[in-house]
């Protein structure tokens, strides 16, 4: 399926950046791909997936299936105890 963005998504990747958090659209591509958990409840109809980013945190994905389409509406860092 074809991953698109949603504006407050592409904004997260740059006001992350501001705070040192470098993440890529390959990461949350890989994360979306192949994660370690999808939460389907938290959030329904949205699915929140849940993907490795470092040693010690996750990257948490908001996102829901769309017209064939996985629409990205947005992302954030968590400890990685917290949520695996």
């Amino acid at each position: 399926m074809k991953i698109v963005y949603t504006k407050h998504a592409l904004k997260k990747f740059k006001d992350l950046a501001e705070l040192k958090i470098l993440i890529s659209r390959s990461i949350v591509n890989s994360i979306i791909k192949e994660p370690i958990s999808i939460d389907n409840f938290s959030d329904f109809p949205n699915k929140i997936a849940t993907g490795m980013f470092d040693k010690t945190h996750v990257l948490r994905i908001v996102y829901k299936e769309e017209d064939g389409k996985i629409v990205i509406v947005t992302f954030y860092p968590g400890k990685k105890e917290r949520y695996i």
